[in-house]
């Protein structure tokens, strides 16, 4: 028990720092790495919360496809490196991040947050592997998915890629 709340808490850590490298770091590949590390220390929480289905999902979408997207988005963009021009909406942007972090803050401290006795007895993932492994499952589909995908990345590679 204490062992799962020493890696709550370093994953914890962890995470908002990757957070913080997101928002915080001029070169937007590296901030793209911190956003999978941070997806990934989100699915690490909810491993430690024995939300297994939760952190499978966090895995197959975040880390898996939406990472994928993004570094794709950005390696196929010129003159990544220059970065955006300084922007007018700054400050009003900070005081609107400003107000929705109080926001926040405000609702988490006066929300009656109920907190389970003990975790779940049995794994949350036995539903997911039947759908997927066991008789009719969907396994087929979702391994034909990411070779469909693939060729759409490659095919538009092709297409967008000068001569």
């Amino acid at each position: 028990m204490i062992g799962l709340q020493i890696a709550f808490w370093i994953l914890v850590v962890v995470g908002i720092a990757s957070a913080l490298a997101v928002v915080l770091l001029r070169d937007i590949f590296r901030a793209a790495l911190s956003l999978i590390l941070c997806f990934l220390t989100v699915a690490g929480i909810y491993v430690t919360l024995s939300a297994d289905f939760l952190a499978a999902v966090q895995v197959l979408i975040y880390v898996g496809a939406i990472s994928v997207l993004i570094i794709l988005a950005i390696m196929m963009t010129r003159e990544v490196q220059q970065g955006s021009p300084s922007n007018k909406l700054r400050i009003p942007a900070f005081v609107v991040a400003t107000l929705f972090l109080g926001a926040l803050v405000f609702a988490m401290i006066n929300t009656p947050w109920q907190i389970a006795s003990m975790p779940p007895l049995e794994p949350t993932t036995a539903a997911l592997a039947i759908k997927l492994f066991g008789e009719n499952g969907f396994i087929l589909p979702l391994e034909i998915a990411p070779l469909l995908l693939l060729a759409v990345i490659l095919g538009t590679i092709v297409l967008v890629k000068e001569k």
